[in-house]
């Protein structure tokens, strides 16, 4: 097969110059150098196969170290032309080359800066769009890999007065009103903190292109991560946050145990005189703080959760979730919160529906012969060892939530999720990678198998 090359090139624009540009590029927007080359050689290569045909026979040949840039079209000379793009006749190789015959591959080299106006143009628009769609996966990528992390921002805007716009270096985030706390309001340049909840990255035909990021302050992973930050034990482990209720701008609920005997989940939590929850606190507008020691009795659980009311008596039962609570008649509008707020987040928290009365409301109804009946047979259940099955709730350290989570999702008993998979589990609505593991974690240590 011969071959024969047509040169049409001649001196253009300083090539080097036009590498170092690439390089200033490359520089400027945090992307990678070969990327970037190839992004160039790609954008060449469509804008010539808009001149010669989508299945033109082109290659873009680029040498920085040379340095050398041109685009080498080959077209095959053959008998019939059945693609007109790639191929074409003797007697129209003949035009270009006097002693052509089928079989030859006439090669010619064309310089991109030799291009019309109209096809340089064309070049230049394809080479943007395609470095903003790089430049756009790149901090996607970046922040994709940061969901549910902390970051730190500046308040950019409101957009009508409701979603927030944030500074985060090299992208933007949002923070729609349902992801603030109530009644929070920023200034131009005011320091933002918040987690990143989603990452999407939209394409060109969206409202608003690229990488989308939205931020959240109102959720209680943000909570956590505020208390992973500031509270050492957390960090490193020796405190467990086991689960947080939360509504945002009011009041969160945390269910903290210790992994040490020596150290006090609640005082490593709250610091000495309160000091270290102060900042978090305030990070949260002064949001109300209750950090709830867990315990594995469930009436223990549900008193301290009910904090900062004292409770009288606790009866649970722990196979339809229910429970009753008295409390003393001067501390029952504490139990109960605003609007029955306390009693909700500690309803929230144990995953157990709770009725509270107050001593002498409690004492009304044990008066009658038929309420203390109906009150003995909810709350005297049939023994463990009558069921032919083990509830959920036997299994020490699985929070209330999950339980929860898990019977929504038809999982009944222990039986029933030594039968699941990780990945079965990941899969649950509510559950995701880290509470699957934390359960397996449970479940392997309080549950002997037998070969």
């Amino acid at each position: 097969m011969a071959r024969s090359t047509k040169q049409k090139t001649k001196e253009g624009p300083d090539l080097r110059a036009f590498f170092d540009y690439i390089e200033d590029i490359s520089r400027e927007k945090g992307l990678d150098h070969d990327e970037v080359l190839e992004v160039v050689s790609s954008s060449l290569l469509t804008a010539y196969q808009k001149k010669h045909g989508l299945e033109a026979d082109l290659e873009v040949h680029m040498d920085q170290a040379a340095p050398e840039l041109f685009v080498t079209h080959r077209q095959h000379v053959v008998e019939e032309v059945t693609n007109a793009d790639r191929e074409l006749t003797v007697e129209q190789a003949r035009k270009i080359k006097a002693d052509a015959k089928v079989g030859d591959v006439l090669e010619e080299r064309e310089n991109p800066f030799e291009f019309s106006r109209i096809g340089a143009t064309n070049v230049r628009q394809i080479l943007l769009q395609r470095l903003k769609e790089l430049e756009r996966e790149i901090i996607y990528n970046e922040f994709k890999k940061k969901e549910g992390e902390l970051i730190n921002g500046y308040f950019l805007r409101w957009r009508d007065r409701d979603v927030i716009y944030v500074d985060l270096g090299r992208a933007e985030g949002i923070l729609p009103r349902r992801e603030q706390i109530p009644g929070e309001r920023f200034r131009t340049g005011d320091r933002v903190k918040a987690i990143i909840k989603m990452v999407e990255l939209r394409r060109e035909k969206s409202r608003e292109p690229g990488p989308f990021i939205t931020l959240s302050r109102a959720t209680p992973e943000f909570v956590r991560r505020l208390f992973e930050m500031e509270i050492p034990e957390i960090y490193d482990e020796v405190v467990e946050i086991m689960d947080i209720a939360r509504q945002p701008g009011y009041r969160t609920k945390i269910l903290v145990r210790s992994n040490r005997s020596d150290v006090d989940p609640v005082g490593a939590c709250v610091g000495i005189k309160g000091v270290r929850i102060q900042s978090i606190v305030r990070e949260l507008g002064n949001e109300r703080i209750d950090i709830v020691n867990f315990s594995q009795e469930p009436e223990e659980l549900i008193a301290n959760a009910l904090s900062p009311a004292r409770v009288l008596e606790v009866r649970a039962e722990p196979n339809h979730r229910e429970a009753l609570v008295v409390v003393p008649d001067e501390t029952y509008s504490l139990a109960i919160g605003n609007n029955g707020q306390n009693v909700r987040l500690a309803s929230q928290l144990t995953n157990y529906r709770l009725t509270v009365k107050s001593q002498t409301q409690f004492s009304e109804d044990m008066s009658s012969p038929e309420a203390r009946a109906e009150l003995e047979a909810l709350f005297n259940p049939p023994a463990a060892e009558e069921l032919d099955y083990t509830p959920l709730s036997e299994l020490p350290g699985l929070t209330g939530r999950i339980v929860g989570l898990l019977q929504e999702a038809g999982v009944e008993s222990v039986e029933d999720l030594i039968e699941m998979e990780a990945e079965e589990l990941e899969k649950l609505p509510g559950i995701g990678k880290n509470t699957a593991k934390q359960i397996l974690k449970i479940l392997s240590e309080s549950v002997s198998f037998e070969e």
